[in-house]
């Protein structure tokens, strides 16, 4: 290590570059984020060789300060790429919002540091100086200005978790974009997600623990999905046959710390320790009081289920080969009208117990674990529902618990992607209840209510009376100050309650539009297309053409034609036709503005409806002509 500090910057600035130079190719929903990045710091490569290949004089304090800030950047921008590269594809797709704003975020630091260097005080030549302030341009263009997501892919995403029995070509998209496409690939990705979890020692900071359970469901159905295509495993793993007649090494953390077998049924006690639970269940049968692995004494014996690792020894178990561990105690509902129905029965009437007649702490805990066993699978769903949890949960609703509520309002969720449980839902009184939670919970909580009231308002009645109930104006609330995921919420629930006409109105008159035009106006931030498809809905109602006229839109609906997906360019050209439809004024307006030229080239090669509404306007622009020629 030299005692310079030239040196010293340059070398470590130098190997950052370098370790994220030799960075492999990416192959996640991240791609172009990270290539982009990859790129413009290899940009940076000949300034740092010119600095260390130069004179041995010495650099001033301010540049030295620069150079170390944009050292620490680069640091953060390595680790950034590494997780993306080292990391769960799935984790990736579910968590592409929170990873752009990384990505965003070691993009202004660079410029930052960059913008800090005085680069008139190196002793480089002009066209090094050149090629790095043109590379600082570039990363000035780009902080804030986020990738447009794959919305294929996320309604893909949303499909498989929402829909009871998705249909098995979601799967095989998911495999393409997501490059699951072998049985190699889906090992690599099983074990992404071992890791991830083992090392934050259950699960990344502010992620729910449910999404593990969607993790090894989407990773389940995509196996599936894979071996229909061709099961015969790929050429890598065909040399490693022998491996399948080998017993895999089970990892330590599966094992029970007593048996030192497989864990079947994990639980966890108050030391924080996890135990399979029969084991567990014995030593305190026997009379002992602290922890067998700590021999710290237990503050109570209640074993909480760790549904994180079971769910991880489900996804090692499938991906090895080994067969699936069989939970003790699983038993067949008998009772009249959910019969057939495989659920723990005595534990969901034991949360029910709690949930009615428990303290603030067992309510709430209760309520927790419902959620993740509705988020589980279709059984619970029926199960729970049958079992009298919706009332309970429905009064939960109005807990002055917020995480007892967020509990609460997220079971409600679960449960309703079963089309019977909806009906029994709204009867329970719920849709107030909700909307209320919408407009005062926490933010989960309300990024969680409005996703439950998209859920409900599938139903056509529903549409109805969750307009009534005032859900519409907290939804533009939160469509303007959520989290990317809470405003993707609010959109959806917002799309699907304008099909009833009646809430266009409620909308219009809660002032939609002004936020959908700033939303609009803002391609980074990534809401783009559901502020077009609403507009495109709200249009066909007369309150809603003469509000989307009053923004001024046409400017932008014309640049949207130009330059906008396929989708994105049909809803623009849906709303200049309703804009233009019975008013010489927006006529003339977009015949100012330049909208035949892009109208002619959507109409010969955009979607079907593109087509027509292309058509329409320039039929309409051309009657104007010929009125005032």
């Amino acid at each position: 290590m030299t005692d310079n500090p030239r040196e010293a910057v340059l070398s470590r600035i130098s190997d950052s570059v370098k370790a994220i130079s030799g960075l492999p190719d990416c192959r996640t929903v991240a791609k172009k984020m990270y290539c982009n990045l990859v790129r413009r710091v290899k940009l940076l490569s000949p300034l740092f060789e010119e600095l260390r290949d130069g004179e041995e004089e010495e650099l001033g304090s301010e540049v030295v300060m620069g150079l170390d800030s944009l050292r620490i950047a680069l640091d953060s921008a390595l680790e950034v790429l590494k997780s993306v590269h080292e990391g769960s594809k799935i984790f990736q797709a579910l968590q592409v919002d929170k990873i752009a704003r990384k990505f965003d975020l070691v993009t202004e630091q660079i410029e930052e540091a960059l913008r800090q260097i005085p680069y008139d005080k190196l002793d480089i030549p002009e066209e090094v100086r050149e090629q790095i302030e043109l590379v600082h341009t570039q990363f000035k263009r780009a902080v804030g200005k986020m990738e447009s997501l794959d919305l294929q892919l996320a309604m893909d995403l949303a499909a498989a978790q929402m829909e009871d029995d998705p249909d098995a070509i979601i799967f095989k998209r998911l495999s393409e974009k997501l490059h699951l496409r072998t049985i190699n690939d889906l090992k690599k990705e099983s074990l992404a997600i071992h890791d991830m979890v083992i090392s934050c020692s259950g699960f990344p900071a502010g992620v729910p623990e449910e999404y593990l359970e969607t993790m090894s469901f989407l990773l389940r159905k995509i196996k599936d999905c894979v071996m229909a295509e061709s099961p015969v495993p790929d050429a890598h793993e065909a040399d490693k046959s022998s491996f399948k007649h080998r017993s895999p090494v089970i990892p330590d953390d599966f094992r029970c710390p007593i048996s030192l077998e497989l864990m079947k049924d994990p639980v966890i006690v108050s030391t924080g320790q996890t135990y399979e639970r029969s084991c567990i269940q014995k030593w305190l049968d026997a009379g002992h009081k602290t922890c067998p692995k700590t021999q710290q004494t237990l503050s109570h014996t209640a074993l909480t289920p760790n549904y994180v690792l079971k769910s991880l020894i489900a996804l090692w178990c499938e991906s090895n080969g080994v067969e699936l561990p069989k939970k003790q105690g699983n038993c067949r509902n008998k009772r009249s009208g959910i019969g057939g129905s495989d659920c723990d029965r005595a534990a969901i009437d034991a949360l029910l117990q709690k949930l009615a007649n428990g303290n603030i702490e067992q309510q709430r805990a209760a309520a927790g674990e419902l959620r993740l066993l509705a988020k589980r699978n279709a059984d619970n769903r029926v199960c729970i529902a049958g079992s009298g949890a919706i009332p309970l949960l429905v009064e939960l609703l109005s807990s002055t618990d917020p995480r007892t509520q967020e509990h609460a309002v997220t079971a409600l969720l679960n449960l309703s992607i079963n089309e019977a449980n909806k009906g029994i839902i709204v009867n329970a009184g719920a849709i107030p209840d909700i909307v209320d939670v919408l407009k005062n919970g926490s933010m989960e909580a309300r990024e969680n209510a409005a996703a439950t009231l998209f859920s409900l308002s599938v139903l056509d009645e529903n549409k109805v009376a969750i307009g009534a109930a005032g859900a519409i104006p907290p939804l533009i609330d939160l469509l303007c100050q959520g989290t990317p995921r809470g405003k993707k919420d609010a959109a959806t629930a917002i799309f699907n309650l304008l099909i009833y006409q009646g809430n266009k109105v409620r909308a219009v008159r809660a002032r939609i539009v002004p936020p959908l035009m700033r939303l609009l106006k803002d391609p980074g931030g990534g809401m783009v297309d559901e502020a077009l498809a609403i507009l495109a809905i709200l249009a066909s109602h007369q309150e809603g053409k003469v509000a989307i006229g009053q923004a001024e839109p046409i400017n932008i609906l014309i640049e949207v034609i130009k330059t906008g997906s396929p989708r994105n360019r049909e809803n623009a050209a849906a709303i200049l036709w309703s804009l233009c439809t019975g008013d010489s004024q927006y006529l003339k307006v977009a015949s100012e503005l330049g909208a035949e030229d892009a109208l002619k080239e959507l109409s010969e090669n955009g979607t079907d409806r593109a087509k027509r509404k292309a058509g329409n306007v320039l039929e309409l622009l051309q009657r104007t002509e010929d009125v005032i020629g």
